[in-house]
């Protein structure tokens, strides 16, 4: 299964290191994309994730490392064309990178913010719909 993952799957996967939404993460059923700006997201959120986890710095560097090994980041430049699209359909301004990238690869999103559902162009999946979805 290919999906576009979302910025708080990853922060949900480093948060809880024995949690389902790491194990579907290491699934090798799963191809996974992400814009650039992913690494971004999580450098920003990175002081709240380690509270949040009780990771000390190093553990946190090589739990990111880990979880971005199975996620393919794509440039910017391979979906910018798409942003205008993106804007008119996401509920979510700080999402926009998400649905473009979404629109460009015609993937669903991994996500497990429900306001993204708020739309009917692309299909947005929680990580129990997922759960559900193959049957685990």
């Amino acid at each position: 299964m290919e999906l576009i993952i979302d910025a708080n799957i990853v922060i949900s996967a480093l948060i809880s290191m024995t949690g389902k939404t790491r194990d579907l993460i290491f699934l090798n059923d799963f191809s996974l994309f992400a814009p650039e700006y992913l690494t971004e997201e999580i450098e920003k959120y990175k002081s709240e994730i380690i509270k949040k986890s009780n990771l000390d710095e190093e553990s946190f560097k090589l739990a990111t490392s880990l979880i971005f090994s199975k996620i393919k980041l794509i440039p910017f430049s391979e979906f910018e064309s798409l942003i205008s699209k993106a804007k008119n359909i996401c509920p979510d301004p700080n999402d926009i990178e998400y649905f473009a990238l979404a629109l460009s690869k015609k993937l669903p999103i991994w996500s497990d913010d429900k306001a993204l559902k708020q739309q009917s162009v692309i299909k947005v999946l929680t990580t129990e719909e997922l759960i559900k979805e193959l049957g685990l």
